[in-house]
């Protein structure tokens, strides 16, 4: 019991939970201050030497970013199969979307809070095999509830779904935390920059398969509304729940060797400093990370936890305008029409949020001002200004152009997601001490999740539009 509580990050409760590791005459002060651990004075390159990177684990963390993501895409993807369960009651019907949307971000916010706040101990590791099981348990069950229970009635499936949808937020909260914390103890933000590439990949993934299957299989096409399209909607959330099975298990696999690996050079670096009450590995990380507070964190990393919190708060109204807006064309092919344009619009943003994480990797960069970053992120509110411009509705655009909206408003509000994201976390590692790392890849996430919350009850303003 003692041990799964370590694992899950529980301090001891005779231990202050940010209070000092050990006296000043502690060996684990000693490890503090040793050079093996604190190389903020030494040069990048000493530091390239004892993390050398790796196109191996940057695959594997990129992977994870993908499975961060991947389960809530899925929900997504699946709507038309919820509106065909819940079709039988008006209110659960017209409601779910949101009330899916309330109870993930609320969960998925709570999670982050007690998980950033419980960290001394923390695995981080075990976190995101934690989060993963639940992911592929939740799935199974979701999966097989396309075959079975189908007499189920609509309050009762929505009851069931919105506790599989708290369920899965809570392992995105557990991912979340462990994944940033875990690439930032790598001291290479490379990593990091590989989570949020992995999270855009995670997005245009599901958006062409939209857009295919739409093509393939037209609406009009169905012959039975009654039966055949809801055969079509179980067919197809089958093969999104069962993705998103096969996604998590995946990743359980490929973390293996990434674990492995961070253990081996732990122990390069702390071997000749253990103290004879060290055991094992993790206690190592432990002796090693320095007791830190929110607050201290917050000082250091202000402008960027507030950036990442403003640009992904801005990024949340884009579905609200993405579902709404038609194309201008007079009359429409198949790819034009709304089912296959409005996901094509969900393709684009989430194309230009991907070349914005990539584009992280090019020489340039703002990672050494944050008050830029921030700037930019707050200049980054007149672009959801340019929706007005498009076709809401099927109204009339202000400037009647598909091209307008698809390249200039979506891709490039994406892109500037993408960027200005990535760019915060990666920075983050960078303003802080060595052993603060790892609290520093939770602390940002938490302002990450804090962003997404903020902006999906500012987006319900505009839904009236």
């Amino acid at each position: 019991m003692d041990r799964a509580r370590r694992a899950l990050g529980a301090a001891p409760s005779s231990a202050a939970e940010y209070g000092p590791l050990a006296g000043a005459d502690d060996e684990p002060a000693a490890l503090e201050s040793s050079a093996v651990l604190d190389t903020r004075d030494d040069d990048d390159d000493d530091d390239d030497d004892d993390v050398p990177f790796s196109w191996i684990e940057y695959s594997i963390f990129g992977f994870l970013g993908m499975a961060m993501l991947w389960a809530w895409n899925m929900f997504l993807a699946a709507a038309p199969y919820f509106a065909s369960r819940l079709a039988g009651d008006a209110w659960a019907a017209a409601n779910y979307q949101s009330a899916i949307l309330t109870v993930s971000t609320l969960t998925n916010l709570g999670a982050i809070v007690v998980l950033t706040n419980v960290r001394r101990a923390a695995s981080y590791p075990f976190r995101i095999n934690l989060a993963l099981l639940i992911n592929v348990l939740v799935f199974t069950v979701l999966t097989s509830s396309t075959a079975v229970f189908l007499d189920a009635g609509p309050r009762a499936y929505l009851a069931f779904l919105l506790t599989a949808v708290a369920c899965t937020a809570c392992a995105t909260g557990l991912l979340q935390n462990g994944a940033f914390a875990f690439a930032a103890s790598f001291g290479r933000p490379e990593y990091t920059q590989a989570l949020m590439a992995g999270q855009g990949v995670a997005g245009v993934l599901p958006a062409v398969a939209q857009v295919v299957t739409v093509l393939l299989f037209p609406p009009e096409h169905v012959s039975s509304p009654s039966s055949g399209s809801a055969r079509e909607g179980e067919s197809s959330a089958f093969l999104y729940f069962l993705a998103a099975v096969v996604m998590s298990v995946t990743a359980l696999i490929a973390l293996i060797p990434l674990v492995r690996r961070h253990h081996r050079f732990v122990e390069s670096r702390v071997v000749e400093h253990l103290a004879e009450s060290m055991t094992s590995i993790e206690d190592a990380e432990r002796a090693a990370r320095k007791a830190t507070s929110m607050w201290h964190l917050f000082c250091k990393l202000r402008w960027l936890a507030l950036g990442v919190s403003l640009t992904f708060a801005v990024t949340m109204f884009f579905p609200v305008f993405t579902a709404k807006i038609r194309s201008v064309q007079d009359d429409p092919g198949p790819l034009f029409r709304p089912a296959a344009f409005v996901p094509l619009a969900f393709f684009f943003w989430n194309l230009g949020d991907l070349g914005g994480r990539v584009a992280t990797m090019l020489p340039f960069s703002l990672k050494h001002r944050p008050l830029v970053l921030f700037l930019l992120a707050a200049a980054r509110v007149a672009q959801v200004f340019l929706y007005l411009l498009c076709n809401i509705g099927g109204r009339g655009a202000v400037v009647p152009s598909d091209f307008f909206y698809l390249v200039i408003v979506q891709v490039l509000f994406g892109l500037t997601n993408g960027w200005l994201g990535s760019s915060f976390m990666m920075a983050s590692g960078e303003w802080v001490d060595e052993g603060e790392r790892e609290a520093t890849g939770g602390f940002m996430s938490l302002f990450l999740v804090i962003g997404l919350t903020t902006g999906s009850l500012l987006s319900f303003t505009v839904s009236g539009i």
